[in-house]
């Protein structure tokens, strides 16, 4: 890099005010000195004692002493000193009046004793208080405006945004999934737009609406399309924008908030994360949330006070509506709660549809497929997922996102991503292989388990193998059989272990918690042992102030859930242990397939099944290979020609034809 070309380090505004600073007060530092000492020159020093004997000589005819400066002037005579001008220093000043003076007038000399201006004296003070209140101004003051939005007078203002048509692009088209949360918010557009049609029979719209749902489930996008589609002011503001370290602005905020809605009504009012200043109020310490409890009680005045506006209409998002403060719930307030909830299998369908508008999908993909594969994925996530998968095909050299990288990118948001760099022995590989063969085997075997997707032994996340499923439809509830068969899935990894690796490895750790975790369902929440019957079984009891502690059942009846709990894990492990042993030889042909290819899908694992033999997937996967090198070859061939057609010039304009 060329020296040249190097652009100096750019300074900040204040460093350079500070730089400034310091070179205007050395300045004033040298012109005060100069005109103490007698600008434009220095003089020459002369002690007291060379004045007065100068005046006892009558070699000075007239005399100007300046007290503050200790400068003397006046006629002197021939070769009495050089200088016009001398410098008494301050300390014998004092003596100039006592002993100076008398002798002055003892020889008659014509002297005069100035006492200074009262603004030289105050000029430096006043110079030196301008200089350091114009650095406090603009380190403090204006530091305070570029973080606060209007300087340290301005706390108590609110920090909403206001929303407009031209700033926000966002619509119901963008909103996909949650049908229901948009019809409900659709009347409050319409309310907005013609207050006449609800007024007519006496109608009266909910003054707030109270956005409830999992982080990512659409609840912000839904506000934002509101602020699209209405045509009326939109202010925009965060919960953790009211909390200050003072007392008392975050209430000031609020009711500047409402000032401006008011103002602008008919409006609406949208704020994010109320959970921040909308908390329950009992049981605090005293002292420890006065700010917070005044915020809130600004909100509840400006909600449903005498100060109240039936045109300003608030909108409100939280993921934890238990730590709000039932006064913000209750009607007049917060009086419709809408549930966002995460998207069924259309829902997530559309979803996509709507995020993948921008990206270029191969002709023939089914998003019906990976809409199957994500049973509990948010708008964000999914989101999320069409855009790694853009991103895989990239890196792949694709010309468009393929089936396999919408799957893989799936896989790599729920999962994470493919470890191939890690390296494993072949014993490890094999126990792997076991685990998961193991698994995807009791998912064919059990006709209540949920269907297998792929199985595979790279390693992602923090598991080595996975053995993942695909649900054929939504479920909103489980039955006892279906939860049995769930459980028998999960110890299969384990009883293959046992059965065939003559050892069993810490890789089922996971698959225990969970199947633990269902038994004890089972009893304790589901009513479904026939020893307990149906009692719900709480570890925490109520207390007298609303808190669980302890557990609601004696110590004999704790014996009878943990052996009934242990009775289900033993059942299923039989089941299991049965299947396993009756399908050796299948167990083994997935065992040799997934130690050959590494992962397999549910197509190829049936085949493997129906035929015993892997020679039909080894010619697919070869086939597949070679149809990529092709594509790839063909890929590289076109961008080398594209290349050297950009490198030759345009050939010259041919000289036109004689003319005949």
């Amino acid at each position: 890099m060329d020296p040249k070309d190097k652009k100096p380090f750019p300074l900040q505004p204040y460093w350079q005010l500070l730089i400034v600073g310091l070179v205007c007060m050395m300045v004033f530092l040298v012109l005060s000195n100069l005109r103490m000492a007698g600008f434009p020159g220095r003089p020459k020093e002369l002690r007291f004692s060379q004045l007065v004997a100068l005046v006892k000589q009558d070699r000075i005819q007239s005399l100007v002493i300046e007290k503050q400066s200790g400068s003397i002037s006046g006629e002197f005579a021939p070769g009495a000193v050089a200088a016009e001008k001398n410098f008494v220093s301050k300390g014998e000043m004092e003596s100039i009046a006592e002993t100076l003076v008398p002798t002055l007038l003892e020889k008659k000399v014509e002297f005069e004793y100035r006492d200074p201006s009262w603004v030289w004296e105050a000029a430096p003070f006043m110079l030196y208080t301008l200089m350091f209140g114009a650095m406090f101004y603009f380190f403090i003051f204006r530091q305070m405006r570029g973080a606060g939005g209007g300087g340290i007078l301005s706390f108590g203002k609110s920090r909403a945004i206001r929303i407009t048509s031209d700033n926000n692009k966002k619509t119901f088209d963008d909103v996909a999934g949650i049908d229901e949360a948009r019809e409900e918010v659709q009347e409050i557009i319409e309310f907005l737009r013609n207050p006449a049609k609800f007024q007519r029979l006496g109608g009266r719209l909910p003054k707030g609406v109270l956005l409830i749902g999992s982080p990512g489930t659409g609840k912000t996008l839904l506000a934002k399309a509101i602020a699209g589609e209405a045509d009326v002011p939109f202010f925009s503001i965060s919960g953790s924008d009211f909390v200050e370290m003072f007392v008392g602005v975050g209430a000031s905020r609020v009711r500047d908030l409402f000032e401006q809605a008011k103002s602008n009504s008919p409006c609406i009012i949208f704020l994010d994360e109320i959970d921040a200043v909308g908390r329950k109020r009992a049981n605090e310490v005293p002292g420890s949330g006065v700010e917070s409890a005044q915020t809130l009680n600004a909100i509840l005045v400006e909600m449903d006070g005498f100060s109240s506006d039936d045109s300003v209409i608030v909108i409100a998002a939280t993921n934890r509506p238990d730590v709000l403060d039932p006064a913000l719930l209750r009607p007049g307030r917060f009086d419709r709660h809408i549930t966002v909830d995460l998207p069924d299998i259309r829902g997530r369908e559309e979803i996509l549809k709507v995020h993948s508008k921008g990206v270029t999908l191969e002709k023939g993909v089914n998003l019906t497929v990976i809409a199957r594969g994500t049973p509990t994925f948010s708008g964000a996530d999914l989101e999320n997922l069409v855009n790694e998968a853009a991103l895989i095909a990239v890196m792949r050299d694709l010309d468009s996102v393929t089936i396999e990288c919408l799957e893989e990118a799936r896989d790599k948001v729920k999962w994470g991503k493919e470890k191939r760099s890690r390296r494993m022995d072949e014993e490890e590989r094999r126990a792997t292989a076991i685990h998961e063969a193991g698994h995807a085997l009791l998912m064919l075997l059990l006709p209540n388990a949920t269907p297998l997707h792929k199985v595979t032994i790279i390693p992602r996340g923090r598991a080595l193998g996975a053995t993942m499923q695909l649900p054929e439809k939504d479920e909103y509830s489980m039955g006892r059989k279906r939860i049995l068969h769930e459980i028998t899935v999960l110890l299969g990894g384990r009883v293959a272990e046992e059965l065939f690796l003559n050892d069993i490895t810490s890789g089922a750790s996971n698959d225990i918690e969970r199947a633990s975790y269902y038994s004890r369902a089972m009893i304790c929440e589901w009513g479904m042992s026939e020893e307990l019957g149906l009692i719900h079984y709480s570890d925490r009891g109520m207390s007298e102030h609303g808190f669980f502690e302890g557990r609601e059942f004696s110590e004999s009846t704790a014996e009878k859930i943990d052996n009934a709990v242990r009775g289900i894990i033993d059942k299923c492990h039989v089941e299991a242990t049965e299947l396993l042993k009756t399908h050796k030889s299948e167990l083994d042909m997935l065992v040799a397939a997934l130690l050959e290819f590494e992962a397999l899908d549910r197509e190829e694992v049936d085949q493997i099944l129906k035929e015993k033999s892997l020679d039909t997937i080894r010619a697919r996967r070869k086939a597949e290979r070679e149809s990529q090198d092709e594509k790839k070859q063909c890929r590289e061939k076109k961008e080398a020609a594209e290349r050297k057609r950009e490198q030759i010039p345009d050939a010259p304009d041919s000289p036109p034809l004689p003319a005949v």
